[in-house]
């Protein structure tokens, strides 16, 4: 296949906005594997700022990112996305590249544990507000549950709402699959 997949096209999105040396976020670190791609991307002088509301998914991520001897530019915080401007030091305010969200619930986790359409708005006004400018937001959104058509819905208004002279949004999705197939929203700050 040519066309890239969600995940791959999610990246391609990422290495376009990241430069060595940036500072991003990990809206959703779960498992830690968009962790482990923005750290490499950002290399050792940049820095990678990870939030997840599940206790043992940061202790799988940390294990995996130590393996991978990665830890040294991360910091991980048990916290919800929507403490992102509460959280992350305001000295990186107008530095921030680029962050990503993997929306739904933790895979191989407790399916009862999903994001919310309250926090990931939140969290997107957030760094709206405190991105650099061409700043790339990727929101992968995973819909094939109860919550996540909700939020699917409700963060599908919001984005549509985003002012074009504050930002461009992008939709990026396969119409011809079954079984609510992901997609992406990528947002690129004006």
């Amino acid at each position: 296949m040519k066309l890239q997949k969600i995940l791959d096209f999610s990246h391609t999105l990422l290495k376009k906005a990241i430069s060595p040396n940036d500072i991003v976020v990990d809206a959703t670190v779960g498992n830690g594997h968009d962790t482990e791609f923005l750290a490499k991307l950002v290399g050792q002088n940049g820095h990678v700022y990870g939030f997840d509301i599940q206790e043992e998914a940061l202790m799988h991520a940390r294990d995996y990112l130590d393996k991978a001897n990665l830890l040294t530019n991360i910091t991980l915080f048990n916290k919800g996305h929507e403490t992102i401007k509460d959280t992350i030091p305001s000295h990186h305010f107008g530095k921030i590249s680029a962050a990503i969200f993997n929306l739904g619930y933790l895979p191989g986790g407790d399916k009862q544990i999903v994001t919310h359409s309250s926090t990931t708005i939140a969290a997107v006004e957030q760094l709206l507000e405190i991105m650099s400018p061409e700043a790339m937001i990727v929101v992968v959104i995973y819909h094939g549950h109860p919550e996540g058509a909700i939020e699917k819905d409700e963060v599908m208004n919001f984005v549509k709402s985003i002012d074009q002279k504050k930002a461009h949004v992008l939709k990026y999705e396969f119409i011809n699959q079954i079984n609510n197939p992901p997609f992406i929203i990528a947002i690129e700050k004006r």
